[in-house]
């Protein structure tokens, strides 16, 4: 008759007083920032991490074509402005590219070979390191250029 059960009876759910029961701390960690800074250094480091491999400052001519998916790590012949030779990034005669390439391929003949020649570089001394490659048997050769931007 008099007493009610429902959502306005009484209101003791959202008053309490001075005697009422006081909340403990969580004590749990929220991992959420830790989550969000993690995956935005995760992004950084995937970016990051493919224009760390080659350290010989070369300026890439640019084009359309798209870039090519790969799970193993080519290895790299940079041609530089002046014409001088690296392989990665130690600097090697052109006599030596092809016994220098054959000591290190773990794929033999199948390993993939990237070539970066400088846009300034002479075209002469990049189609030499590429014939060289080519007549010791490597078939895997690749030019590597920068994505071109539409302006």
């Amino acid at each position: 008759m008099g007493m009610s059960t429902g959502a306005g009876g009484g209101g003791s759910g959202r008053r309490r007083g001075r005697g009422g029961r006081r909340r403990a701390p969580i004590s749990e960690i929220n991992v959420t920032p830790m989550v969000d800074v993690m995956l935005v250094l995760l992004i950084i480091f995937m970016v990051a991490a493919p224009m760390l491999t080659v350290g010989v400052p070369i300026n890439l001519p640019e084009t359309q074509a798209k870039a090519i998916n790969s799970e193993t790590q080519p290895i790299t012949i940079s041609v530089d402005q002046a014409g001088t030779i690296f392989l990665n990034d130690t600097q090697i005669p052109v006599d030596e590219v092809v016994a220098k390439l054959q000591a290190i391929a773990s794929a033999g003949y199948e390993e993939r070979i990237f070539v970066r020649g400088d846009q300034s570089a002479d075209y002469g001394t990049v189609m030499k390191v590429m014939a060289r490659i080519s007549a010791a048997g490597f078939r895997n050769i690749g030019l590597v250029t920068e994505q071109e931007q539409n302006a």
